[in-house]
């Protein structure tokens, strides 16, 4: 029924060609939609959930039925490959996520001299909240004072704020619920840096934000984030599930002074720059699409 509403809706606009931004439900019926004829289809592909389970969600028909597909990382296009026919693999190109200009023309300032930490993301099984938790306990038990701000609600809120008044952590982990863009930038901006300590990704875009704000990034060794990240650079890389780890990451970005915290968020921001300008990857779907409809990008 969606993708019938969807072709009348593309039809009537005269619209020849339907992008899904998702390789999930929204590819689906874009697919179905496409298949009423007159209209093709393209589909950004994220992860980790179309690798999660591809043959429920179809992901060798989607791909092979596409005009394109627009992976966000090289691992992103690599199991793509691994889930399809190779003689689709030609029509799998690599366009990764971009940094909004409000985060990437900001003036670049070192982080305060407070022990801060922001992690932005959905309060549910994916992010690692419940090892974030534990490092702070570990930490606070070893006597460091600081403070982590949990930006994000989700089915887990609950469970995860029994686990902070469980650990007598009510001083050190905050929960700030639901924040806007410009109030997601604020905290960043206040920060040591970012603490993600993920399960399950693609390619977090606030991570991107983090670095282009020049904070560094405590992550995961995951997905697509090793393109991104890198140890020592411009800031740490972790095991998932693995609180030692995490633990010595945040330990070390404590005992940091702000100028080598500097340092490494500059590095990010240089990677950013370089890999994720939104102006940059948008041209390159546009490319694509115009392609479609047999034209040249214009210049400029």
């Amino acid at each position: 029924m969606e993708a019938c509403t969807l072709w009348r809706l593309l039809r009537s606009g005269g619209a020849t060609h339907v992008h899904a931004h998702f390789g999930t439900n929204a590819a689906m019926v874009a697919m179905l939609a496409a298949s009423l004829g007159e209209v093709s289809f393209s589909f950004t592909i994220h992860g980790p959930r179309e690798f999660d389970s591809p043959e429920e969600l179809r992901l060798a028909e989607k791909v092979e039925r596409a005009s394109f597909v627009a992976a966000i990382s090289d691992f992103a296009r690599s199991q793509t490959y691994r889930w399809s026919d190779p003689a689709h693999w030609g029509k799998v190109h690599v366009i990764r996520c971009g940094v909004d200009e409000s985060f990437l023309d900001e003036a670049i300032a070192a982080p305060p001299d407070l022990p801060l930490f922001v992690c932005v993301g959905r309060l549910g099984r994916a992010k690692g909240h419940a090892i974030l938790i534990e490092a702070c306990a570990r930490l606070a038990a070893e006597g460091h004072r600081f403070e982590v701000h949990l930006i994000g609600d989700g089915e887990q809120r609950e469970l995860f704020e029994a686990m902070v008044r469980e650990r007598d952590l009510g001083e050190t982990v905050k929960f700030l619920g639901w924040r806007s863009g410009e109030s997601v930038r604020d905290e960043l901006r206040a920060s040591r840096g970012l603490v993600l300590p993920s399960f399950g990704e693609g390619l977090p875009v606030v991570i991107m934000e983090a670095f282009a704000l020049a904070r560094p990034v405590i992550t995961t060794r995951i997905a697509g984030i090793p393109e991104l990240v890198v140890s020592g650079e411009n800031g740490w890389l972790v095991t998932s599930g693995n609180v030692d780890e995490l633990v010595a990451a945040m330990r070390d970005a404590l005992s940091r002074p702000p100028e080598d915290l500097l340092e490494l968020g500059l590095a990010g921001r240089e990677r950013v720059l370089a890999d994720h300008d939104s102006r940059r990857e948008a041209e390159k779907l546009a490319k694509h699409f115009l392609s479609l409809a047999g034209s040249s990008a214009p210049d400029g």
